[in-house]
């Protein structure tokens, strides 16, 4: 699963990145101050209660009593990446922060097709965007009066379409070709050639070409498509290959009059449009780490560490950080990925074990592993997941709830449990 964050430069796409993956990258203000894309791991926690809680109290109804961590709430599991507290299981989320998109650059300006290229294997896009209007559509930072979230997100939209249809323009005679030999089916063969390399799937190409002849029903034939035609088209491929989620970051910056259009107009679309503040998650993150406070990302409000010795620059500074995240509701970063995972990508959580009895590993760790899958994903296909080995030896399954066996077609559920017999 990997997430990638784009827009122009400078709207805060490194401090999102630093912020959800505690990592250390440089923050700047002004453009360009990515260069190369950063990648890191984020954690979400799961859309249902970790199974531990249901493999403990299994184990106390039989009268046993589970081993258990006295600070985790309860939990019992033994993640092998990730954590799990009061049976809130956390599982990683790669995030790939790309250099920032200026005008131009399907035509090679700024990072260019460099920054478009970092995109070919992301399972989905957030558009981080200035919903304070400071800056301008490069990225320069003006104080106000700058580019509108609306600009941003319309410009982006623009340049992923324009480096779509200069992708499929690229042998559009030989699609004519195939169109005249094979009909409808050629075009879909030519497109899908074309584009897997940045991610689509011939569905993808499916879904497009219904949704270009429900919308375009007057356009002519396949065949004497011009210019016009094939970027209508490039711009239904686009919506349907990279999917756009909005982040409108500097919220707290922002009266919401700034940005309510775009939200109104993503969001009557059917889109996800979220308000953000990374600078505040950022901070909130910093300060858990270095014990001032107590928070847990997504939360509207943190504890104060009574034993923290704080200044009274830094009491004042929590203060206000306090207030900031009443006023916003949180600071929204962690509601923008879950909704994206669980929500618009529909994917569920399995749990691949070695002993379906117990739970565990071949070391007898208690459901260390929680895979994020596709919903509809089937037992082999999980296989596949947990190594390729594994996918190409299947045999069979067994739930490890019920103890029968499973075949290679049967969809799992999420929160499935699964142990896969293979051959070695």
């Amino acid at each position: 699963m990997r997430i990638g964050l784009v827009g122009k430069p400078n709207v805060g796409k490194s401090t999102t990145f630093a912020a959800l993956t505690e990592t250390a990258v440089e923050i700047a203000n002004y453009p360009f101050t990515t260069i190369d894309a950063n990648v890191g791991v984020t954690y979400i926690a799961t859309n249902a209660p970790c199974a531990c809680k249901e493999l403990r109290a299994k184990i106390e109804a039989s009268g046993r009593e589970p081993k258990s961590d006295l600070n985790r709430g309860g939990s019992i599991c033994e993640p092998r990446t990730g954590a799990c507290n009061e049976f809130s299981r956390l599982v990683p989320v790669t995030l790939v922060d790309v250099a920032g998109l200026v005008p131009g650059a399907h035509q090679g300006r700024g990072r260019g097709n460099q920054f478009l290229s970092d995109l070919a294997s992301c399972d989905a896009l957030i558009q981080v965007v200035d919903a304070s209007g400071g800056t301008d559509i490069e990225g320069n930072p003006i104080g106000s009066g700058g580019s509108s979230p609306e600009e941003e997100h319309h410009f982006l939209i623009e340049e992923l379409a324009a480096w779509i249809d200069g992708i499929i323009s690229n042998g559009w005679a030989k699609a004519v070709r195939r169109i005249q030999a094979e009909g409808e089916s050629g075009l879909i063969n030519f497109l899908h050639d074309q584009l897997t390399g940045i991610g689509a799937s011939q569905n993808d190409v499916l879904m497009a070409i219904d949704s270009f002849r429900s919308e375009h029903s007057d356009a002519p034939a396949m065949h004497v498509w011009g210019d016009e035609e094939r970027r209508l088209l490039s711009d239904i491929l686009r919506r349907q290959i990279f999917p756009l989620y909005v982040a409108a970051n500097k919220a707290d910056l922002a009266e919401e009059a700034t940005f309510s259009s775009l939200k109104n107009e993503v969001t009557s679309s059917g889109g996800l449009f979220i308000s953000c503040s990374a600078d505040s998650e950022l901070a909130l993150r910093r300060a858990t780490k270095a014990g001032a406070i107590f928070y847990t990302p997504g939360d509207i409000q943190f504890e104060v560490n009574s034993e923290a010795s704080l200044n009274d620059a830094q009491k004042k500074g929590l203060s206000e950080l306090a207030d900031r995240l009443q006023r916003l509701g949180g600071t929204g970063l962690n509601d923008l990925l879950t909704q994206v995972v669980y929500q618009r990508l529909e994917r569920i959580v399995a749990y691949p074990v070695q002993d379906e009895t117990h739970w565990t590993d071949g070391v007898g760790r208690v459901l260390p592993d929680a895979l994020i899958i596709t919903s509809g994903t089937t037992a082999k296909g999980l296989a596949f997941a947990v190594h390729t080995d594994l996918g190409e030896g299947f045999i069979r399954a067994s739930d490890g709830r019920t103890g029968r066996i499973i075949g290679a077609e049967h969809e799992l559920e999420d929160g499935a449990i699964v142990k896969i017999h293979a051959k070695t």
